[in-house]
């Protein structure tokens, strides 16, 4: 904001340039320039001394001339008039003796943001580009990316195309990696740079003379090229080794990348390199950095997706310290727990629990859900952990543990036992509606196993019109008719008071309605009820939804090095799509949008089983939401792109496949009911492009076979197929979990 008097400032500035005292001696005049630098970064209007400031620049003094060309640099947009006329002092000062000087002109001069320029800033470019000194080289090189920036509807020069490329043979390290970077910028909409043998072998020999910064953004270019022979692949890797051992954690990570995209054909090389670079990811991980700490525990957790037991070994170098920022203690508990394995499970359990009384609630639920994760797996010592934790009588971690005993209980149904004899007492500690939820849930599904299950639901009924969550509601309807079933004698007068209220005084439509089925349902018979609300208490199956087999090193090493580790797939690709504009990086990553939610089921473990069998992934845009009539009305006027048989035995379970599809971001628009003859189902999903894939599911009595029928909105022969291998493979899947 200007500082008031600003006017005033302006004229004893303006008063003091124009002194020839002051200009006859150097340092007072330099000190003003000083003031009116600061008054500038201040946000004080200085535009007023704009003719005094182009007067000064006309100086030996380089000191003077930086700060004159700053000043100059800011304002040549608001005075584009007078700014033309420091132009034929910035041109002089192109042709002066001292590098320094001309470099700094030229770069003063590259940078005026104001029309017509240009015309005067060619020739200057043009010799810099022939100087003999390399900072004006330097210079000159990414000024040719400034002017192309700031008229980029011009045509491409191709003298001035052929100029970089020549320069990429430049004595100097940094020329040759500022032309990269410029023909990049330049090439944008002609697909880049183009980098062919000779460049990459340049480029490669020449490695070892740049900096880290150099390192990393040419082996970011070189991920371009791919090798002609295996023999030549071989001698590549060999020129890459040496950086693999780099103290810079850019130019590791980069060539490993490098190393994992041209070894795609030699799966045990890639895991060679991915061995060699444990060491560097392990001191990434216990950087003071935060930053580079973070994302070094994404590639880690990247990594694991193929190599599960790689840091197992390590694993006490993932434990979280007290100083450590929250999302990094998030990051280290995901690691752990796909760390666990029969040696370390005590340990890693033990370190857990004491996370689970931190200080941050956020922290300690996140502690107790990995508890609940690894609880798959080594069942009895995690649900004695989580029986101990219900004892502290902390809201925030019974609200919790009563969750993760839900997922557990319909996930692991060898644990109901435990649970069930630790839940009675822990309703006097839960107020959130998540923990209700799962309470209720336990109590109406396990109720005969819990002695006090009447008499905790008949507590909530109490107080039901107190109940701000109607979701709360309606799972208590649900789980007391359930209950009612088992144990009618000491749930119907409850159940009666519940139904009455909800039919009679509930507000809310979607409590009502439901109220208003199950009493309309009660008429028509318990038979009725048990047949429609007798549902599965547990499915095991679903967890091969998770557990899939490792994923191949192929399947991820494009997203290796970019954004997709720390944001995600879903959401990087969702990013990507609202960015709306161009990838500015020599590499587009191919990334896969999905986006499930859930506790014990993380968000890699899902990623990896939502994975494509290839490393094109299709690109599905998560929570896409078709009508029916929409879909009817386009299914209608398009033709089957694609139709094939899969083998198919005993009836479809909706629910799973239904579930199955959602993981993987294909909706389902309708599906016909269990034991439906023929059975049919349709199905919808959109990729980024915009491009819609409608599907029939068909399965006829008869024959032990699905036929599934695939129309498209725009005819691409390579995403249909694509498609189709995501929806093959989901149906496989269920198939084999059903068997």
């Amino acid at each position: 904001m200007p500082y008031l008097g600003s006017e005033d400032v302006v004229k004893e500035l303006k008063k003091a340039l124009c002194n020839p005292h002051i200009q006859a001696d150097r340092l007072r005049y330099r000190n003003v320039i000083q003031r009116v630098i600061r008054h500038m970064t201040q946000g004080l209007d200085m535009s007023g001394v704009f003719m005094e400031m182009v007067k000064a620049s006309a100086t030996v003094d380089i000191v003077q001339k930086k700060l004159v060309y700053l000043y100059m640099c800011t304002y040549a947009p608001l005075k584009p008039d007078l700014a033309l006329l420091a132009i034929n002092t910035l041109c002089k000062d192109c042709s002066d003796p001292n590098p320094m000087v001309r470099g700094l002109a030229l770069r003063s001069m590259c940078s005026l943001r104001m029309p017509g320029v240009q015309e005067y800033t060619q020739q200057p470019i043009l010799n810099g580009l022939r100087d003999k000194a390399s900072y004006v080289r330097r210079v000159a090189v990414l000024g040719c990316a400034k002017m192309h920036n700031l008229h980029g509807d011009s045509e491409v020069d191709g003298a001035l195309v052929h100029e970089l490329y020549s320069l990429l043979r430049d004595q100097d390290p940094i020329v040759v990696v500022n032309c990269l970077r410029s023909l990049e910028e330049i090439l944008k909409h002609e697909g880049g740079v183009v980098i062919n043998k000779p460049i990459a072998h340049h480029l490669l020999n020449r490695m070892s003379k740049l900096d880290q910064w150099g390192q990393a953004e040419v082996l970011t270019f070189l991920l371009r090229y791919q090798p002609r022979s295996e023999e030549e692949l071989f001698d590549i890797l060999n020129l890459l080794d040496s950086f693999l051992k780099s103290s810079s954690p850019g130019v590791v990570i980069g060539a490993t990348k490098l190393f994992l995209i041209l070894a795609k054909k030699f799966p045990h090389v890639q895991t060679d390199v991915l061995m060699r670079v444990k060491g560097p990811l392990l001191a990434a991980c216990s950087s003071e950095s935060r930053e580079l700490c973070f994302v070094a525990l994404c590639h880690v957790r990247q990594i694991l997706h193929s190599l599960p037991g790689h840091f197992s070994s390590h694993y006490k170098k993932f434990f979280c310290s007290y100083w450590e920022p929250h999302y990094i203690k998030l990051q280290k508990v995901e690691v752990l727990c796909e760390l666990v394995n029969d040696e370390n499970v005590q340990q890693v359990l033990e370190e857990l629990r004491g996370y689970c009384t931190d200080v941050s609630v956020d922290f300690a639920q996140a502690a107790i859900f990995a508890i609940g994760g690894i609880a798959r797996t080594y069942t009895d010592q995690c649900v004695q952990i989580l029986t101990e934790l219900l004892g502290l009588q902390q809201e925030h971690i019974t609200t919790v543990v009563v969750q993760t005993f839900r997922d557990l209980v319909w996930l692991c149904p060898q644990c109901t036992e435990a649970v069930c004899q630790a839940l009675p007492g822990c309703e006097e500690n839960i107020q959130d509606s998540e923990g209700k939820q799962a309470l209720i849930w336990l109590l109406g599904v396990h109720g005969e196993k819990i002695p006090n299950a009447p008499y905790v639901l008949e507590d909530f009924v109490e107080n039901v019109k107190s109940e701000t969550f109607p979701a709360v509601k309606m799972e208590l309807l649900t789980a007391l008719l359930r209950l009612f079933l088992s144990r009618p004698a000491e749930c119907q007068d409850v159940l009666g008071r519940l139904l009455h209220y909800c039919i009679e005084e509930e507000k809310d439509m979607a409590v009502r309605d439901r109220g208003l089925f199950y009493y309309r349902l009660l008429l028509l018979g318990i038979d009725e009820v048990k047949r429609i609300l007798c549902s599965p208490k547990s499915d095991p199956s679903l967890g091969l939804l998770e557990d899939q087999p490792e994923r191949p090193v192929n399947s991820w090493a494009s997203d290796f090095n970019t954004l997709v580790p720390v944001y995600g797939r879903a959401r990087w690709a969702t990013i990507f799509k609202h960015q709306g504009t161009e990838h500015c990086g020599p590499e587009l990553p191919h990334s896969a949008p999905f986006a499930t939610s859930g506790h014990l089921i993380s968000e890699e473990n899902k990623e990896r089983a939502q994975e494509l069998p290839d490393s094109e992934a299709l690109m599905l845009i998560p929570n896409c939401q078709l009508t029916a009539e929409y879909f009817e009305k386009t299914w209608l006027s398009l033709e089957v792109a694609h139709q094939q048989v899969l083998p198919w035995q005993g009836e479809v379970h909706p629910s799973t496949l239904q579930m199955a599809l959602q993981v993987v971001n294909i909706q389902t628009i309708a599906l016909s009911r269990v034991g439906a003859r023929p059975w049919k189902a349709y199905l919808g999903a959109q990729d980024a492009s915009g491009c819609l894939f409608l599907a029939e599911l068909l399965l006829e009595p008869e024959n032990s076979e699905m036929q599934i029928s695939v129309k498209q909105s725009e005819k691409r022969t390579e995403t249909l197929t694509r498609f189709f291998s995501v929806l093959e493979t989901v149906i496989g899947t269920v198939g084999d979990m059903k068997s």
